[in-house]
């Protein structure tokens, strides 16, 4: 139930977040982070510190509910280096990954300290972090949000335009060389702000380079702009949306759970001492396997299809399923190695269907509301677990067999269905670009044959 709580918490909370982020900025999440984060710590602190008290599920959900507030302003952090903007993601995904191996080493030292180091030292200790991101805020980061490169780009065009070194108020200026001076100042600030931005977005060359990726990672896709253009409301009511999110629904369930339950499931399927082992490995593996794996995600976003992508991550839900029913250590093993895979994948994946199929203009609440209405499903994990300890009197096999299954039919439905509408689509947009060559065409000859008749007439 307590990670139940952290998990949905962090999830649902993503839309009202993103709407706030969208409203107010980065700024204002930056600081209400810092107070729940603080707030959160605390309370945890003081519940391991006092028996008597009970506020640990509590405590968790302000720090989750703190870390979404902290976490989903950051990738704005790659609008201020355009240039580098796909690294940077990377770089933020991966350290969101990489987060799993703060309780790990805190383990390793509450062992290594012979548990002097306790829970509420820890967390009382974690409320440096708070504070630094508070005073980072105040002193490094700036006080408005950062340009994206479409606001910089127009900014580039107004700084590439020499006219604008000349000015009305010029004509009262009677001097010759007065007025030479001040135009070739004006002119030495407009090429200093083009060099300036030039540095930002990169030279004429590598922006002509990266709108050539992105047009190709375009076509790639075989499902851009599907949807595009369309209000949110409409777009949610199509099959795009429903499949994503039944599938989104399964796979963070699935994940979730086997989080939870990863040591007392293989202390059911092997015995007590095997479950400790691949339940350390896991501990290891889920941080690093994130960091791993987050370099090739892009690369392999960007040169597959979105059907070809999503068939890879339904093989794989599907293997991992499989492998996670059969009581062997070697399974185990695979299975967690598997697992810490998928994870980045499938939240890299999901997010860049939203982009591709629904566009930027409705990607917050799109996006928003799949993770926050899979949040909510996700609910049933602590009904997972008492079925488990219940009527399957601790056998996880059952649950994982039943999650297998129905995420292998409701991705092989959306794998079916984005293949065919894809295909669909791409053959409209042919048609109506053949449609609209002709028509370009016939236009001329219609206007010769239309002026030879006005002519006869007059």
């Amino acid at each position: 139930m307590f990670f139940t709580v952290g998990s949905i918490t962090a999830n649902v909370s993503a839309l009202p977040v993103g709407s706030i982020l969208d409203r107010y900025g980065s700024r204002v999440c930056g600081f209400a982070a810092c107070v729940i984060l603080a707030a959160g710590s605390l309370l945890m602190a003081y519940s391991f510190s006092n028996p008597d008290f009970d506020g640990y599920i509590a405590a968790n959900f302000l720090l989750a509910l703190g870390g979404t507030f902290l976490f989903v302003p950051s990738f704005q952090i790659a609008n201020a280096f355009p240039k580098y903007a796909g690294t940077i993601v990377a770089l933020v995904t991966g350290a969101f990954d990489a987060s799993a191996a703060i309780y790990l080493f805190y383990r390793l030292l509450f062992e290594a300290t012979g548990r002097r180091f306790t829970p509420d030292k820890f967390f009382l200790g974690y409320t440096l972090v708070p504070a630094l991101v508070f005073l980072a805020l105040i002193t490094i980061m700036p006080p408005h949000d950062y340009q994206t490169p479409h606001q910089l780009e127009v900014k580039l065009e107004k700084a590439e335009d020499p006219t604008r070194d000349i000015h009305d108020s010029d004509d009262e200026i009677e001097s010759y060389n007065e007025l030479r001076r001040i135009r070739k100042e004006r002119a030495e600030r407009r090429k200093n702000k083009l060099r300036k931005l030039d540095k930002v977005l990169g030279d004429e060359d590598v922006r002509k380079q990266r709108e050539q990726h992105e047009e190709e990672r375009q076509a790639t896709s075989a499902v851009w702009g599907v949807l595009h253009g369309q209000p949110a409301h409409k777009q949610m009511a199509t099959p795009w949306f429903v499949l994503i999110t039944l599938m989104t629904v399964l796979q963070m369930l699935r994940m979730n759970y086997f989080i939870a339950t990863v040591r007392s499931q293989y202390d059911y399927m092997l015995d007590e001492e095997r479950g400790i082992e691949i339940n350390n490995f896991f501990d290891v593996a889920l941080p690093v396997g994130g960091v791993i794996s987050t370099p090739f995600i892009g690369l392999l976003l960007d040169h597959l299809s979105v059907p070809f992508t999503l068939a890879i991550i339904v093989f794989l839900t599907t293997l991992i399923g499989v492998l996670n029913s059969i009581p062997a250590l070697w399974t185990g093993y695979l299975t967690v190695i598997l697992f810490v895979l998928l994870r980045p994948l499938y939240y890299s994946a999901m997010s860049d269907y939203a982009t591709k199929v629904f566009g930027f203009a409705t990607f917050g609440r799109v996006y928003g509301m799949i993770i926050c209405f899979s949040g909510l499903v996700n609910f049933s994990q602590y009904g997972l677990d008492a079925l488990t300890h219940g009527p399957f009197d601790s056998n996880p096999i059952p649950i994982n067999i039943f999650l297998a299954g129905a995420g292998f039919v409701v991705g092989f439905i959306l794998v079916a269905f984005v293949a065919t509408a894809g295909n669909r689509t791409r053959a409209r947009q042919r048609e109506d670009a053949e449609d609209e060559e002709r028509r370009r065409l016939l236009i001329p000859e219609e206007s010769e044959e239309e002026g030879g008749d006005y002519g006869s007439f007059r």
